[in-house]
């Protein structure tokens, strides 16, 4: 199963607009993903890791693999789209 990892902070204004997107990617999708999502001040090692600049930035993994990365807000339609071309 493909895992959207959404980077966030409590203080981003485009976090908290993406927030209710990738809700309604999940219900879209149900079983299809996985997302989690992960606060870049409470978790600094793994921001370090991805290198992660700036919020939110989603990354797309599928078998441990990183498939795809993007920063900034983008809408329902085409982060699905996104996901079905990279996992199919």
């Amino acid at each position: 199963m493909p895992v959207l990892v959404d980077f966030h902070a409590d203080w981003c204004g485009p976090c908290k607009m993406l927030a209710p997107i990738l809700k309604q990617v999940k219900e879209e999708m149900g079983d299809n993903i996985k997302i989690i999502k992960i606060d870049v001040d409470k978790n600094q090692p793994l921001a370090s890791k991805y290198q992660v600049r700036g919020v939110p930035t989603m990354l797309l993994f599928k078998d441990g693999k990183q498939l795809w990365r993007q920063s900034g807000v983008i809408q329902k339609n085409d982060i699905i789209q996104i996901i079905k071309s990279k996992v199919a």
